[in-house]
């Protein structure tokens, strides 16, 4: 038996694997050629990117370069021979059997699938990526044909009865009134609403409440602060230096008026995301882009440190993850940072697409920006702004600086310099050994050893007092560096503090200290202000680099007139404390009796030495027509009324410390596992490619342009074909109304989102809001009047078993208020809502200077009774590292992160405040001043007590006082709860 098994396995050795004579068959597309384009070639050549047009993910495209053995372009790229570039050009080369496989591949005629479509094997998008087509509507059985007053119904209905269902019957009127009240205003309804919404005979009576609740003030309040929590708005910035934004609430009421006036969503969209750009003539579209800078600021990663450090760079790179995580959780429903280190597998979303993202906002930071809430005052100031500039650009003699208007103008022109009285001191020193010696022209220059430090002193003497001002100049001279009023090898000087003291001629022991209040000079040094010269602060200090080559002038207003009338003896000290040379090297003094607000304005030194000129060459006149043209367009602009601030995402904002804007979007690059110490290839402005019908990488017209980039996402996200916007939108308003989305999962519609319980449902809400030109009201109104939404809050053990999450809607879900529904409701029930609208934000906190940034804040300290405490809580100021112990204690969110669904926990610490917390208290005594029972129960329950629980509640506050029955029933569910 042994040898026949040997024989047989020596037999099977000798066979050929296949005939001697033929060759291995050619490599199979989908097995052997297909992962190496995968794996090698797509991530340039793919659906993502088309590196020179070329796709490697579809046979046409591979079709293009397979060529035959003597000639295929895509074998000398391979192996880089005959001088083509090799490819991939970064990281290893393909390998050798790679390459083989690829050259039998070729030589075999390069076999594809037969259908000439992609060959790749691309992720499946999801349900949420498809375009939305509206659905034909149920056709309810007879039997139930009159509970379905909107195609909602019909929806919802032919889900409950497919699987054993029905729906619950309608709540009565009041329940409906004080439901429908709280989720359009926020707010119960008062007695005398409820008693002309009961009272009312119409069979729309219901409907025509709903209109007046649509139509309320209340509204606009309510929906914003919905908005707010998605868009994680606060006033402060957050992280570790907590510092409040004194700006930030222009962008909340701007929801309150956009939500009020039906702005269209998709304008709504738009103006959040580039107002500025899209509707540049509109203020309140600027203001919308508060939007961008809603969430936190890291202040001390983004200003603190370093431009170009590690730290600042990782801080920006998380900034824009803020701002594009916002931007596509709040529109588009999408968690697009999963893709921040890596392609995911089921994932629509990839790496290039989260870059191409993060590309969009390069270009804008999280900061204040002036605007003109007047349109008219802000287009006249852009006019005047646009004629300075012009006017700052002419050259020379340029003609129009000559015209008989401007000659006429320059002709009107004194000489400033006739206020000023030039005086000689009388005597001058240097504390460290300068030499200073008194000139012809009144003036002093300093020559000798050049000390580190030095400290002038000039004594003066006028004959007349009512003194106003002290002039400074700083004069060139040829033995100077740069033959300029500076000693330092650069030509600069700084002047770090300038004393003056007054005394009667002759009696220097009456010497008093003048006050200098304001300072004005014809040139600063950027960050060397001449109002540091007289701040006390020895370390800042006027300077005049670069201007350095050329006369300048500072002067220094006292806080009132001083001296005497027989004469005044002023004594001078100059400060040049900054070190390094930096001293004057000539200078000379002058006073005036011109009142302060003209003394401190210094003519530049050309046009002094225009003025003084006679006869005046054409170059003068012309410098003086400059001047005269410049200072009357200054004098309008300062004219116009303050331009107001909002914090907002802009590249417009005055530089603070390394913290500047950006010119030019900076460049944004594909981070090799999200590191930024590994960046990889430039990232191009764009959005995700799972929505087919839009294009993903934006066209732009101007690749600089930071506006044009986010005025193509708006326009994406806005775009009626985007399938994600109206889903979005549709399923938020649906979650706020019934207390749970149609998808569960409010902020992400994506791969790990839920999937909605009604999706014909969705998709029909989706096509008709956008159909209807997106006015939320209406889609509101549909909701609401529904009988779906009509439904008791009724439970059923029957039902409950087969759907314990009421997920297919055979009733109404019951809500607990939020936690500013609750206060505001106090607020109104006890009288004492104050229902002013807009302004900035009112502090429910004391606050004082922390130990180190951000501010201590007390909440225990606050007055309850307070004018401030009075507002509706969305306008109260959002603390994000101190938040309010009540409203927290009540589920509101920490504003940090978005928070598209508010969490409703029941239990102990939520009954303890509410009954211990000192505004709970003092609006119970409040509320008692209603005067009995009956009254507070309507106002708190929305219904008059029965006279079993009056009895009992009489008998209550008789014993405890009625301000305790009070707290009784502002802690009851029945106050706390919607049905």
């Amino acid at each position: 038996m042994r040898a026949r098994v040997g024989l047989l396995i020596a037999g099977f050795a000798a066979l050929p694997l296949w005939p001697v004579s033929a060759q291995p068959p050619a490599p199979d597309f989908a097995r052997d050629v297909r992962p190496i384009f995968e794996a090698r070639c797509q991530k340039c050549h793919g659906p993502a990117r088309q590196r020179g047009g070329l796709r490697l993910d579809t046979a046409a495209g591979i079709t293009t370069v397979v060529g035959t053995s003597a000639d295929s372009a895509l074998l000398r790229h391979v192996t880089g021979s005959e001088g083509a570039k090799r490819m991939p050009p970064e990281g290893d080369p393909l390998t050798a059997a790679q390459i083989d496989t690829l050259r039998r591949w070729v030589a075999a005629k390069a076999p594809l699938p037969a259908d000439a479509g992609p060959v790749a094997k691309a992720p499946a998008a999801g349900w949420a990526f498809k375009p939305v087509v509206r659905p034909p509507v149920p056709a309810p059985p007879v039997e139930h044909a009159t509970w379905v007053r909107t195609p909602i119904d019909a929806f919802v209905l032919a889900k409950l009865l497919s699987n054993g269902l029905r729906p619950s019957p309608e709540a009565d009127r009041r329940t409906l009134a004080r439901r429908a009240s709280i989720t359009l205003t926020g707010l119960p309804p008062t007695p005398e609403e409820l008693r002309t919404v009961l009272a009312d005979p119409a069979a729309d009576a219901y409907e025509r409440y709903v209109d007046r609740l649509l139509a309320s003030p209340r509204y606009g309040e309510r929906w914003a602060r919905h908005w707010l929590d998605v868009a994680h708005y606060a006033d402060s910035h957050g992280h570790d230096q907590d510092r409040f934004r004194p700006n930030a609430w222009p962008y909340r009421d701007y929801l309150i008026r956009s939500f009020n006036a039906d702005t269209p969503y998709a304008r709504f969209v738009r103006e959040q995301v580039a107002g500025d750009v899209l509707y540049p003539g509109n203020p309140q579209a600027l203001v919308a882009t508060g939007f961008l800078a809603a969430g936190p600021w890291d202040e001390s990663g983004l200003r603190d440190i370093n431009e170009n450090s590690l730290d600042r760079i990782a801080a920006r790179n998380l900034e824009r993850d803020d701002v594009v995580t916002s931007t596509m959780t709040t529109f588009a429903g999408l968690t697009v940072g999963c893709a921040r280190c890596h392609d995911h597998k089921f994932d629509p979303v990839s790496q290039q697409d989260y870059y191409a993202l993060q590309a969009v906002f390069a270009g804008v930071d999280k900061a204040e920006r002036q605007y003109d809430a007047d349109p008219a005052v802000g287009a006249r100031r852009a006019a005047l702004t646009a004629e300075l500039a012009l006017v700052r650009e002419l050259k020379g003699a340029d003609p129009a600086l000559l015209t008989a208007e401007r000659r006429a103008a320059v002709a009107a022109l004194r000489d400033p310099d006739a206020g000023w009285q030039v005086v000689a001191p009388v005597a001058v020193s240097s504390k460290q050994g300068s030499q200073l010696k008194p000139q012809p022209d009144r003036s002093v220059l300093a020559t000798g050893p050049t000390p580190e430090k030095d400290t002038y002193t000039a004594t003066l003497t006028v004959p007349r007092g009512g003194l106003t001002a002290l002039r400074v100049e700083v004069l060139c001279d040829d033995s100077l560096p740069h033959k300029g009023p500076g000693r330092c090898h650069n030509g600069n000087l700084h002047l770090s503090e300038v004393r003056v003291k007054v005394h009667p001629p002759g009696e220097p022991a009456k010497a008093v200290a003048v006050k200098l209040t304001a300072a004005a000079a014809d040139f600063d040094q950027d960050g060397w202000a001449v109002p540091r010269a007289i701040d006390g602060n020895a370390a800042t200090a006027w300077g005049i680099y670069p201007a350095v080559g050329q006369p300048h002038r500072a002067v220094f207003a006292f806080e009132k007139a001083v001296g005497f009338d027989a004469g005044t003896a002023l004594t001078v000290e100059l400060d040049q404390l900054h070190g390094g040379g930096h001293l004057i090297g000539r200078f000379r003094l002058s006073v005036t009796t011109t009142p302060g607000a003209e003394a401190t304005k210094p003519l530049p030194a050309p046009v002094a030495a225009a003025l003084a000129a006679n006869p005046r060459t054409d170059a003068q006149t012309a410098e003086l027509s400059r001047w005269t043209w410049e200072r009357r367009l200054s004098a309008e602009l300062a004219a116009l009324p303050a331009p107001a601030k909002v914090y907002c995402g802009t590249n417009r904002f005055t530089a603070d410390g390394s913290f500047r804007p950006a010119p030019t979007p900076r460049p944004v690059h594909v981070l090799k596992r999200g590191e930024p110490t590994r960046p990889g290839e430039l990232a191009h402005p764009g959005t995700v490619e799972a929505i087919t019908a839009l294009p993903a990488r934006f066209q732009l017209a101007d690749p600089t342009s930071e506006g044009e980039r986010r005025a193509a996402l708006a326009d994406w996200l806005a775009d009626p074909r985007n399938p994600l916007t109206w889903r979005v939108v549709a399923n938020r308003v649906w979650h706020y109304h019934v207390g749970r989305g149609l998808v569960d999962t409010p902020n992400d519609l994506g791969a790990m989102g839920g999937v909605p319980s009604h999706p014909e449902l969705l998709d029909w809400l989706a096509a008709e809001f956008r159909d209807r030109g997106g006015s939320l009201k209406a889609l509101h109104r549909l909701i609401l009047t529904s009988s779906t939404y009509r439904q008791a809050v009724r439970h059923d053990p029957a039902a409950a078993a087969k759907d314990a999450d009421n997920r297919l809607l055979w009733r109404m879900n019951r809500s607990r208020l939020d936690a500013e529904t609750v206060r505001d409701a106090v607020l109104l029930v006890s009288g004492r809502l104050d229902f002013t609208m807009y302004g900035p934000p009112v502090a429910h906190f004391t606050s004082k200077p922390g130990i180190h940034v951000t501010p201590e804040a007390d909440y225990d300290a606050f007055d309850v009774d307070a004018p401030a405490a009075r507002r509706r809580s969305v306008y109260r100021f959002i603390f994000r590292t101190r938040p309010d112990p009540l409203l927290e204690a009540l589920d509101c969110p920490d504003a940090s992160q978005s928070a598209p669904a508010r969490g409703a926990s029941v239990g102990a610490p939520q009954a303890l405040v509410l009954w211990n917390n000192k505004f709970m208290l003092r609006h119970a005594e409040h509320l008692a001043a209603a005067g009995d029972v009956r009254a507070i129960a309507e106002r708190v329950l929305c219904r008059a007590p029965t006279p079993a629980e009056e009895a009992a509640w009489g008998e209550y506050a008789r014993r405890h006082g009625l301000a305790n029955l009070c707290r009784v029933l502002l802690n009851s569910s029945e106050f706390l709860f919607a049905d």
